[in-house]
């Protein structure tokens, strides 16, 4: 026994260094958390840099633009709907007043049959007065008999068409409903769009906005640029043409000069004449409605742009175009994409002064083309109606309307 108790070993000293070593471990772990922490922390996000914010900006802007002629095509057609069901509700109380007359008249021939009674035609011969009379009294019977069956025809006829126009009303209520909800849908897309463009422009420093200005003004200075070679070389082409046309004038009128005296002032004084007078009056007549249509873009200069507006306050661009068109005589549709439907296309090389620009794509702006390579627009929100070059936008197309 005394020698298998010398064998045991002391427990003290294991006790002594459990706790230091947890403590350590603890804090170790502690310490490795938080390093890896720091150390995988996500960077702050860098700040867009100004021209990337002038792009989302203007997108912004023209997706507004596409969403404004949707809220325009449907509340063109919601008040066309409305219309529609007004038109069609007002028929359906004139048809119904008719039914009720119809009613009250077959009304008064039942009460006469009820005062007077119904006679069989055999009592009826035997107690009138005479053959001649029983006849001359069942002639009587049978028109009257023949009115309350027109009366009942009448009736019937009244109520069918009645019905019919009343589920006409009913089906264009129903869509005067769907129209409602897609220009609420229009409009609610419009306002978040042009919300999100300006919660971006609320956020830049007045350095940043500095910064965009002097971009912008960068951006117009290229389009009135390309304004101008365009202006310049309408101005070459135009003299050009002059030109051909004095000469040809000139062999014209030396062509007939050879002639006899007489056949000479006749043929000078119709063939040419004739010639000039029709090719002027048709360019005169697009020009003096183009006029027209300038004179009322210009007064209206320095009005402010309001998405689904068309006057007389403030515009957006198609309703700009619209009124100043319908001055000229000419009735446009009301958004961009029926507009652009209308008339002739031309080249952007070709444009005269009363011609429509089409930008983008998805054909969302629309501006009066002047001359010179400038054209009348309202821009966007924020912006007043003003004269600028048609190079500031993508050219989609352009249409003569008349």
């Amino acid at each position: 026994m005394p020698v298998l108790a010398s064998h045991r070993k002391p427990r003290t000293k294991v006790r002594t260094t459990t706790p230091a070593v947890g403590f350590t471990t603890a804090a170790l772990a502690s310490v490795t958390l938080l390093s890896t922490q720091s150390a995988t922390a996500a960077p702050a996000e860098p700040k867009p840099a100004i021209e990337d914010v002038q792009k989302k900006v203007d997108e912004l802007y023209r997706q507004a633009g596409s969403a404004t002629q949707q809220y325009n095509r449907a509340k063109a057609a919601s008040t066309a709907q409305r219309t529609k069901v007004d038109t069609l509700l007002s028929d359906v109380a004139k048809r119904t007043e008719k039914i009720n007359e119809a009613r009250r008249e077959l009304g008064a021939f039942a009460a006469e049959q009820y005062r007077t009674g119904g006679i069989a035609p055999t009592a009826t011969f035997f107690l009138a007065d005479d053959p001649q009379a029983y006849f001359d009294q069942s002639r009587l019977m049978s028109r009257s008999t023949e009115r309350q069956q027109k009366a009942v025809d009448d009736f019937r006829t009244q109520q069918a068409a009645a019905s019919k126009k009343r589920a006409e009303a009913v089906q264009s209520l129903e869509k005067l409903t769907e129209t409602q909800t897609a220009l609420r849908s229009s409009k609610q897309n419009v306002q978040t769009k042009l919300t999100e463009a300006r919660s971006l422009l609320s956020r830049l420093t007045a350095e940043e906005k500095a910064r965009l200005a002097e971009l912008e003004r960068k951006k117009e200075a290229e389009a009135k640029e390309k304004a101008e070679k365009l202006a310049a070389r309408q101005a070459a082409e135009a003299k050009d043409r002059e030109a051909a046309e004095k000469k040809a004038r000139e062999e014209a009128a030396k062509e007939s000069g050879g002639d006899s005296g007489s056949g000479s002032g006749s043929g000078t004084g119709t063939s040419p004449g004739t010639g000039t007078g029709t090719g002027t009056g048709a360019g005169g007549s697009y020009a003096a409605k183009a006029e027209k249509v300038l004179a009322f873009a210009r007064a209206q200069i320095g009005k402010p742009y309001v998405w689904g507006a068309a006057g007389p306050s403030s515009y957006d661009c198609s309703g700009l175009t619209q009124a100043a068109w319908r001055e000229a005589g000419v009735t446009l549709p009301r958004t961009t994409w029926d507009q652009v439907e209308v008339g002739t296309r031309v080249a952007t090389s070709d444009l005269q002064p009363g011609d429509l620009v089409f930008f983008y794509d998805d054909i969302s702006h629309v501006g009066i083309y002047k001359g010179d390579g400038m054209m009348i627009h309202a821009p966007k929100p924020g912006a007043n109606v003003r004269e600028e070059s048609i190079y500031y936008m993508p050219i989609y197309g352009s249409v003569r309307p008349a």
